[in-house]
């Protein structure tokens, strides 16, 4: 591939689609064709010289060496707290010409870029097109407005609070104001388009068929550029979540933060409710599964993942809300393991490690694991199992001030409850937890050592605290539960029980133990 050709020396080629999704699809994550990495997350740069630098972090170490040809990729292992576009940066040399897709960076990004690689007189260089996109096939999706029952509001009260003309292109802020949803894809409900609101009116452009009467305008995403360029008022944009090509396109635009953000952080108490009733049939569908294990011999990762997708739809799911992870023993490090294999058989003494989670008709996703073992367990799988319920169970009880408390000291609080309890060759390598809401990832609240989990949580935002320990010679074990804050309280939406057998009681403190009442144990 000759990068000369573009006038570059260097090309970041990224996981993520035009829409700048978290989880874009396989076939539009051009990150993958070129280094065979699957992970969701992790850009690469390509060198004029042909050597590629793949940059992932803790969750994707493991995943990333087992999946790329090191004889032609680096895989470059960002530490917690470490920017993985700096890393990228520090690869460059001076004098020369980065190229980046137009579509597939955010204007935040794309200047954060410029500006440091100015420095060394880097010139950033926009590309209309990814030359990795080549015979992709669009899909035909039809997606449902939602009605007030299950949203809690209508689209014209959500809008109230957009007080200019704004433009929208989040899939999950536009699927959330606009109470729209596809329940016909795998793994996500969020519908992708651009959706300008203004007093005059509302318009969304999709390629989706929406069914009813939306209380919208629709049109076809190729109407959108002569759409906004006409538009003479200032429309208000947010850099971080808009890319670059529509950026440039905008005659008139003011920066800001999208209000929607926190707006669908903030659930009401309709959604409340219904997520309540979402992790009550979850709970229902994990603990079956853990029967079968617990009754089964002979059995797979493939066959418990079959038998946890039956059991979702059986309790009521539309679909599942991301691709479950099935983990058996050394496979329960990869924190993102997707492969649910037949030739993993499951036998006395092996651990399970289970993250699922689901959609159910209002559209908002679940997401929990937990670790169960398959006859008796070893006095390591013990240690580590009590060391992270240790870890969440002082997260969980946490005294958070409502507004001012952020996710960031929460994190921070629970690595000191580890350095006090610390496993020699087990580390805790991803954040505490994060958003959930449309997506199963969304922010803010996050919790974790990044600067946006500095955002304070504030009352009805859901999100997860997931703490876990790692060895990828030995295991893995993850805990989690979502949550939400009530009245400065944090509360759990699941009570789906915790292993005994692998519980270490004399580890527990009083209060842990304490604690540990308000969930099952079985």
């Amino acid at each position: 591939m000759n990068l000369k050709e573009l006038g570059i020396d260097y090309l970041l080629v990224n996981t993520t689609n035009k829409f700048l999704l978290e989880y874009a699809p396989i076939e539009e994550n051009s990150c993958h064709k070129l280094t065979g990495f699957t992970g969701d997350t992790g850009d690469s740069l390509l060198c004029s010289d042909g050597s590629i630098f793949l940059f992932v972090d803790g969750r994707y170490h493991t995943q990333a060496d087992n999946e790329v040809d090191k004889t032609k990729v680096t895989v470059v292992k960002l530490k917690l707290g470490q920017k993985q576009d700096d890393e990228i940066i520090s690869r460059i040399n001076p004098n020369t010409v980065l190229g980046v897709v137009s579509e597939k960076v955010s204007q935040y990004r794309f200047e954060y870029l410029n500006t440091l690689l100015k420095e060394i007189n880097v010139t950033v260089k926009l590309l209309d097109y990814d030359i990795f996109d080549k015979n992709i096939l669009q899909k035909r999706h039809s997606a449902i407005i939602l009605d007030k029952s299950l949203t809690g509001m209508s689209y014209e009260e959500k809008i109230k609070n957009i007080k200019q003309p704004a433009l929208f292109t989040n899939s999950e802020e536009i699927s959330y104001l606009a109470n729209i949803r596809d329940f016909s894809q795998e793994y996500a409900v969020k519908i992708d388009g651009k959706l300008f609101v203004s007093e005059k009116e509302s318009v969304l452009f999709t390629d989706y068929d929406i069914e009813g009467n939306p209380p919208y305008i629709v049109k076809r995403l190729s109407e959108f550029d002569k759409y906004i360029k006409e538009i003479n008022d200032t429309i208000y944009v947010d850099k971080s979540t808009i890319n670059a090509h529509d950026y440039s396109v905008i005659k008139n635009k003011k920066d800001y933060s999208s209000p929607i953000k926190l707006m669908k952080s903030v659930k009401n108490s309709i959604e409340l409710e219904h997520m309540k009733y979402c992790f009550e049939m979850t709970d229902k569908a994990l603990s079956v599964t853990r029967d079968f294990i617990d009754k089964n011999d002979n059995i797979s990762e493939y066959d418990i993942d079959k038998e946890l997708t039956k059991n979702f739809k059986k309790f009521g799911a539309k679909l599942l809300s991301f691709k479950s992870i099935v983990a058996k023993n050394k496979n329960s490090a990869l924190a993102h393991y997707m492969k649910s294999s037949k030739e993993e058989i499951i036998k006395d003494g092996d651990l399970v490690l289970i993250d699922c989670g689901a959609y159910y008709e209002g559209g908002l996703a679940t997401d929990i694991t937990r670790v169960f073992v398959k006859g008796t367990p070893k006095d390591i799988h013990k240690k580590v199992y009590t060391t992270v319920l240790k870890m969440f169970l002082n997260a969980y009880n946490y005294q958070v001030i409502e507004g001012t408390t952020s996710g960031w000291e929460i994190d921070n609080f629970t690595r000191k409850v580890l350095s006090k309890n610390n496993i020699d060759d087990f580390v805790f390598s991803h954040g505490l937890g994060h958003g959930v809401g449309v997506c199963v990832h969304e922010a803010p609240p996050n919790l974790s050592m990044n600067e946006i989990a500095k955002t304070p949580i504030k009352n009805n935002m859901c999100f997860t605290i997931e703490p876990g320990l790692y060895n990828k010679d030995e295991f893995g074990v993850r805990l989690e539960n979502t949550c939400y804050l009530k009245n400065g309280v944090i509360m759990s939406f699941s009570d789906m029980c915790y292993e005994k057998k692998l519980i270490d009681y004399l580890m527990l403190s009083e209060n842990e133990l304490e604690w540990l009442k308000e969930f099952k144990v079985l």
